[in-house]
Formats: structure tokens, sequence, C-alpha cells
């Protein structure tokens, strides 16, 4: 019987496209459920992806100083995030979520408006 040869998974290697960078991003965003660590982590792989050299350079950034704040062992400012995410060629885009609208509609559908005398 033959031995199965295994290698480690990199998602770094297999996102070559802008939109491939922007829907991972995108993916981990929707996972991290708060974890900042998480959505840093993320923004590493794509910057591996990228040349993490480049990044740097392209964020103001030492090559050092990017690696340990996307290594997804600390949370990085959100002014290093913002950095890099320009650097990456993305954006950031907001958009009210279902949830908590559902919630929020809910809540106020029940409530009873009193008016103030003037």
């Amino acid at each position: 019987m033959r031995k199965t040869m295994t290698t480690r998974y990199d998602v770094a290697e297999h996102l070559r496209t802008p939109e491939e960078m922007a829907a991972y991003l995108e993916a981990c965003l929707e996972e991290a459920h708060g974890d900042a660590a998480f959505i840093a982590k993320a923004l590493g792989d794509i910057a591996r992806a990228k040349g993490m050299a480049q990044v740097a350079r392209e964020a103001g950034l030492s090559r050092e100083s990017l690696y340990k704040a996307l290594s997804g062992e600390r949370s990085p400012g959100f002014d290093t995030v913002l950095k890099v995410i320009g650097a990456l060629g993305l954006t950031l885009h907001a958009s009210a979520s279902t949830e908590r609208a559902v919630r929020s509609a809910s809540r106020s559908s029940g409530r009873t408006t009193k008016r103030r005398a003037a």
C-alpha cells in the first residue's frame, strides 16, 4: 500500500486576482463574528498572496511590523487595517445587517409614541 503524501494548504497560493482577494476578505468578515485577530489573519493571507514587502512599502510600514500585525495573534489598530486594505487595492463597504434590521424593526413596530406638549 502506498503512503499518501499531503501538503499544508495555503490559501495565499489561491488568491490570484483582486476579485478573489475581495471575495476571500468578505467571506472572512462574515465568519469572524467580531474576532479582529481573525480578520487580521485574513488580511495577512491576502498580503502574502500579493507580496508582503510590496504591501508593507505601500502601507508605509516595515515588513516585520506588518507580519506581526497580520499574524492573527493580535488585533492590529484600525489605522493599520485601513493602510493595509488600501495597499491591497481593496475598499471597505458598509451595508445594513439584515439580522439587526429585522430585530430593530420588530422592536420599533411594537412601540407607541407619546407626543410632548409644546
